[in-house]
């Protein structure tokens, strides 16, 4: 008995920044799109990934999903893909999580769900020592969802605007 292809659906908060974000990712577009739902089918892993928008169904406590590449050429050229589409990327080089050691870098969707793309370098017998503690972040995903970074413009105020220690305030 084989499984010629996998299955996942996930609730997300706004269907069209999830099937942007998702064709950005993927480097293809949805195969379906509606109102409330988008389906992308892969063929490299097998896999048909949907999009039910129910944003009181979005998990804080989901984990993560993520894709394992076949060298280290190809790492470089998807990270410089999300790059290029604007996309933040956590790079982690060199680590040794799940007791093997990888090369990696973490994206995140505009519902929080975290992809991890990485290469297998080779197995180990220890995980990074910062996993090491009760406290510490689970292994294998980063300690918070990538932020979005932003630029922030302070606006032209008239001359005759309130300004720090003038009294006006």
């Amino acid at each position: 008995m084989s499984f010629p292809r996998m299955h996942v659906s996930l609730y997300v908060k706004n269907i069209y920044q999830t099937a942007d974000f998702y064709s950005k990712f993927f480097g293809k577009n949805p195969d379906k799109i509606k109102p409330d739902y988008c389906k992308f089918t892969l063929d490299e892993p097998s896999l048909i990934i949907s999009f039910v928008q129910n944003e009181e169904k979005v998990s804080d406590h989901f984990g993560h999903l993520g894709f394992q590449i076949e060298s280290l050429e190809e790492l470089k050229q998807r990270m410089d893909e999300m790059n290029l589409h604007n996309i933040d990327v956590l790079e982690e080089m060199g680590t040794n999580c799940c007791y093997a050691n990888q090369d990696k870098f973490w994206v995140t969707d505009p519902n929080g769900y975290m992809w991890e793309v990485y290469y297998f370098h080779e197995d180990v017998e220890f995980n990074d020592p910062r996993y090491a503690s009760q406290d510490a972040s689970a292994c294998c995903a980063p300690e918070k969802p990538i932020a979005k970074k932003q630029k922030i413009k302070l606006a032209d105020l008239p001359h005759n605007s309130c300004t720090p220690k003038s009294g006006c305030c």
